[in-house]
């Protein structure tokens, strides 16, 4: 799809506030993702995002591609105290031990669930029986920013071990990975 096309069309509000939010919500925001690796490094940026702007997480997302070894889990999972020590000095980064620590036991518990299930994205579609739940809301207003379902999800995945996860958090990973559609109906991607 065109730049010129995309600007005509009707957004979610909040994706309007610059290019770069034009962009992650015309062609990631709410799109179904099934592979392991992409559900990996979304849940982290929806961990990393945990009390800041999305834009400062789409600023240093290539950055953190990089370092983070293209959030592989298994390279991930072998990361070590002065490897994160060297991340917590990144001025590039963000620079939160919780967040840095939660990501690298959080690849191990991931892996722990593909051993279980066989796949990451067999055990968290399952959540929703394999099928996007897609929400009709007239504004933004009305999108919640936590539910029973990401309450329940954030229970269990505590329960597999993960770290710096709650149902807020949860609920942003479920609208960005597709497992929920909540674009407004006014949206062209509704």
């Amino acid at each position: 799809m065109s730049q010129e096309k995309r600007v005509k069309m009707k957004r979610c509000l909040w994706a309007n506030k610059n290019e770069e939010l034009k962009r992650y919500h015309d062609l990631e925001w709410g799109v179904k993702t099934f592979n392991d690796l992409n559900l990996f490094e979304k849940l982290t940026l929806e961990i990393m995002q945990s009390g800041l702007s999305w834009n400062i997480i789409l600023n240093k997302r290539n950055y953190m591609m990089k370092v983070f070894d293209g959030f592989n889990f298994e390279k991930i999972s072998m990361y070590n105290n002065d490897k994160l020590m060297q991340f917590l000095n990144d001025k590039n980064l963000i620079k939160n031990k919780l967040k840095l620590t939660a990501m690298v036991n959080n690849a191990k518990k991931f892996i722990l669930i593909r051993n279980k299930f066989g796949s990451f994205s067999e055990y968290i579609w399952s959540f929703v029986n394999k099928k996007q739940i897609i929400n009709n809301y007239n504004n933004q207003d009305e999108v919640p920013s936590k539910t029973t379902l990401s309450e329940y999800i954030t229970k269990n995945l505590k329960q597999q071990g993960f770290k710096f996860i709650g149902p807020i958090i949860i609920y942003s990973f479920l609208q960005s990975a597709g497992l929920i559609n909540d674009h407004i109906n006014s949206c062209f991607k509704k």
